[in-house]
């Protein structure tokens, strides 16, 4: 399927335009992560593993089965099939330059828009909008990745406007060479992970969804080990336990299907939250200066003016009102469903804490001893109050 997509689906556009007169360009969009096995990516076409046309013969004879057999062994070190067949699709451009005015776009991870239309617009969950989303329902708490990774996240609108740029440039200002274009903000306005974690959190607690089932709480670690606990207590046990509660109130039970889902749609992301690459940004910078400051504006994709407090705030709102198709008036009920959960939250702590502390009591000799050491404690400060207060 990702052959048929994205490697026949290129051939058949090089077919065609090789066919129409006077065409000034053929812009691809590609991936910034189609080369993610090397850590610098530079902005040319790599040499694939494989060549295109090779790929093509074999997915044309052989049998669906032996092709899912031969799949990992053929990606390599790459992480999917998309980033590897996005690199296939590239050479396949890369061999027709000499007949066709190609250009290569690669943008890194797509997100909400920055201003247009409107600041944090978005109609889809692909890319980081499923986990902002899972992270305002509160149903996802804990991921791999790096705090201090980047999170290469493009707005779209800023992509858009690059595209446009990009094929203006190659039209007016011809070349003979294929460039790439790497749209990209980690070298030139960093965004971690870590900030990511921050600034959703503050954001779905400031403007919840109202379809919030736990108190947003998203972490990201590297401990594998860490992470399996974590998603046991904060993910299994929570969604079995809520579906118990659905089950006893009539309900259909949903929690458990969910965060099966969910688990596979984010471990899909796992090789991408705990690595970052390096991506070169010449081609960007260059096409900057051959604008005029009023193409600039028009066509901003300057990713160095980004606030990403401010985006992410926009991002997180955007979610709420154009994919989870909420109204903005309804905020005051969430914010009220919000804190009933926190208060609920509270008092589950609180009985936890004792059930576990009186159990320990009961139980540990240890644990006997410092409750009467601290009790001890505790007594004779009350006793000596009184006095303290009269000397005072």
């Amino acid at each position: 399927m990702a052959v048929e997509m994205n490697v026949v689906g290129v051939n058949r556009m090089i077919q065609f335009c090789k066919k129409i007169k006077n065409l000034e360009v053929l812009l691809h969009v590609s991936t910034a992560y189609c080369n993610c096995n090397v850590k610098y990516i530079d902005e040319k076409v790599y040499e694939p593993p494989l060549a295109p046309h090779k790929l093509l013969d074999a997915c044309e004879w052989m049998d669906g089965d032996v092709l899912n057999t031969l799949t990992p062994k053929m990606i390599g070190n790459r992480p999917n099939t998309y980033t590897y067949t996005k690199a296939i699709a590239e050479y396949l451009l890369y061999q027709n330059k000499e007949e066709l005015p190609v250009v290569i776009f690669r943008p890194s991870i797509v997100g909400a828009s920055w201003n247009e239309p409107v600041p944090g617009w978005v109609d889809n969950y692909n890319g980081p909008t499923g986990l902002l989303a899972a992270i305002g329902n509160g149903l996802l708490r804990v991921m791999k990745g790096d705090f201090y990774g980047t999170s290469d996240i493009i707005p779209v609108d800023i992509a858009s406007n690059m595209m446009i740029a990009v094929a203006w440039d190659n039209v007016v200002y011809k070349s003979d060479e294929l460039k790439v274009y790497h749209c990209t903000t980690g070298q030139m306005n960093k965004f971690t992970w870590g900030q990511m974690e921050r600034m959703s959190h503050e954001c779905f607690m400031k403007n919840p969804v109202n379809t919030v089932a736990r108190i947003p709480n998203p972490r990201f670690t590297k401990s594998y080990v860490w992470h399996e606990v974590c998603v046991l207590f904060d993910h299994v046990l929570p969604a079995y336990l809520m579906d118990m509660m659905m089950w006893v109130s009539g309900k259909r039970p949903i929690f458990v299907k969910i965060q099966d889902k969910l688990r596979k749609a984010v471990g899909s992301l796992d090789y991408f939250t705990q690595n970052e690459w390096v991506f070169s940004n010449k081609n960007l910078d260059d096409l900057l200066n051959k604008m005029t400051p009023e193409d600039r504006k028009t066509f901003n994709f300057n990713v160095k003016s980004i606030h990403w407090p401010t985006y992410m705030e926009s991002y997180c709102l955007g979610i709420k009102r154009f994919v989870l198709r909420e109204e903005l008036s309804e905020l005051s009920k969430a914010r009220q469903t919000l804190k009933r959960l926190q208060r609920i939250n509270f008092a589950v702590n609180v009985f936890l804490f004792i059930a576990v502390w009186r159990l320990l009591i009961n139980r540990v000799a240890v644990a006997r001893t410092l409750w009467n050491f601290l009790l001890g404690w505790a007594i004779r400060i009350f006793k000596r109050m009184p006095k303290v207060a009269k000397s005072s």
